[in-house]
């Protein structure tokens, strides 16, 4: 395989209508996927999808915004999840571990962390203790960590309390991961590659000339690539649903950007997402 998505949902109900053909396509294309999984159904499936297809693999977990009533996204878990979405859900040790346990096919634990864009002081609190349930299940399987961190408008508050609890654990066990669509500035990079985590990213930065400097300052052996599918679409296929075979256009701007050639930089991602998850 040619290239990697390290963080794509072909698990969500985005997809119902037309996995298989999706998944072809990644064959053909040349990309390994990794599936995320945000709630105990999405997580199921996406080792489900791993077990039937070698290129693919999954990682585990609670998105923070599931931990308590949330909006509700009918990409992610279609019209029959809306009961189970709104409810929100607690993270369930025994339930991931069991799951993780199940298959050599799972990679990692998430995605988990903070999510300020909406929220309360009770969300906060449900959110951390997901995140740190997590990051002990993650330390005691030897597993990475798929970070979701969103701060609250116009502030980088996420960021930085993510990285406060994380270092509570460092000495623990072997930290390490991934921190997904990164928005945070090259400083705070440095810090997440400081505690053993890589920095990903995703088609926005096809179509957004913010991320240019943040892409510069981050070293070859810790960058990452992903879409995100089914949500932010890379230029030349904004307005349509995305897949993880327009990872490829993710690894050309990255190229672009660092001024190496295509297939040095795909290789790299490869590298190193093979150092980061074993696979």
């Amino acid at each position: 395989m040619k290239y990697i998505d390290t963080h794509a949902h072909m698990n969500f109900a985005a997809y119902d209508d037309d996995r298989d053909n999706v998944i072809a396509r990644t064959n053909t294309d040349e990309v390994m996927v990794i599936n995320v999984g945000t709630q105990r159904d999405t997580s199921r499936f996406a080792v489900e999808l791993a077990e039937q297809h070698d290129h693919l693999y999954a990682i585990i977990g609670l998105h923070p915004i599931h931990t308590t009533a949330s909006f509700h996204d009918h990409d992610e878990v279609g019209e029959g999840g809306d009961e189970f979405t709104s409810r929100g859900e607690d993270f369930d040790v025994d339930y991931y571990r069991n799951l993780a346990q199940s298959s050599n096919k799972v990679v990692g634990l998430g995605e988990c962390g903070l999510d300020y864009y909406r929220n309360t002081p009770e969300t906060r609190d449900a959110q951390e203790k997901a995140f740190r349930g997590h990051i002990e299940l993650a330390l005691e399987l030897d597993l990475p960590l798929m970070l979701h961190v969103r701060p609250s408008e116009g502030s980088m508050d996420a960021y930085h309390d993510v990285l406060t609890i994380l270092r509570e654990y460092v000495g623990s066990g072997n930290l390490r991961g991934q921190t997904h669509f990164f928005a945070g500035t090259p400083e705070i990079a440095q810090e997440f590659i400081d505690l053993g985590f890589y920095i990903s990213f995703t088609g926005v930065i096809t179509f957004a000339g913010m991320y240019e400097k943040l892409v510069k300052a981050v070293p070859m052996n810790r960058i990452l690539s992903e879409t995100d599918a089914p949500y932010v679409t890379p230029h030349p296929y904004r307005g349509q649903r995305n897949e993880p075979s327009h990872v490829r256009e993710v690894i050309q701007k990255l190229a672009k950007i660092k001024k190496v050639d295509e297939n040095v930089m795909a290789q790299q991602v490869i590298e190193n997402a093979k150092r980061l998850y074993g696979i």
